[in-house]
């Protein structure tokens, strides 16, 4: 977070107990939509869920704020993922989002080369591969250089030599309109991201569940 802060972003939040209309539909996945089986969640009522990713803030940020504006929005999800060693059902995920006149591909790009290169060390490259999200239009998927073998391939990497960290795109403009916002005086680009997977990829931890265990061996090496 704090490098994003260093590039001009400010802190935003919202509940973890959400709106299915912040959660899904303002974010250009209404209810017959098939992506929403991707993120099958916990519902508390037909209209009220636990959130399944910080997204519902980019609707609120929308609808409450003034565009330009820069954000950062980290909090607590909840999805119905089996608990394996890069999967839990409540896990800590961290969203930028930024919204202003003339933004394009190069500046989300820019930022997130930045924040790599930040937490992973100057050293790493990062690769953009096309991919699909909802409320972002072009969407990517953005890899890391793996640390342990830099690139050249092994087991950590299954061979590729490159480690997923998050997921972004340029934010759709059904997105902007349907929080009163016009497409055309203004567009953006979102990105998110595991914190657990971040921290474990940069201390090379094998296993999240080593994060929430409470072991006293593993927590004594930081």
């Amino acid at each position: 977070r704090d490098a994003l802060i260093g590039m001009g972003f400010t802190t935003f939040g919202g509940p973890e107990v959400e709106y299915d209309d912040y959660n899904f539909t303002k974010l250009n996945l209404p209810l017959d939509h098939p992506a929403r089986d991707m993120q099958d969640t916990f519902y508390i009522n037909d209209r009220v869920v636990l959130r399944t990713h910080t997204s519902p803030c980019e609707a609120r940020a929308l609808m409450n704020l003034k565009p330009p504006f820069r954000l950062v929005m980290p909090g607590r999800v909840f999805r119905v993922d089996e608990v394996d060693a890069s999967h839990s059902p409540v896990f800590m995920q961290m969203e930028g989002f930024v919204v202003d006149h003339d933004i394009t591909l190069a500046d989300l790009k820019g930022t997130l080369d930045t924040f790599v290169h930040a937490v992973f060390g100057e050293d790493v490259r990062t690769r953009f591969r096309p991919s699909y999200f909802p409320f972002t239009e072009p969407s990517a998927e953005v890899d890391v250089s793996c640390g342990i073998c830099h690139g050249e391939g092994c087991r950590f990497c299954k061979g590729t030599g490159w480690l997923e960290i998050l997921g972004c795109g340029m934010v759709d403009p059904n997105v902007l309109s349907m929080s009163g916002i016009d497409p055309e005086k203004y567009s953006g680009f979102a990105f998110g991201m595991g914190v657990e997977r971040i921290a474990c990829l940069k201390y090379n931890v094998p296993d999240l569940r080593m994060l929430v265990e409470g072991d006293m061996r593993f927590l004594r090496q930081f």
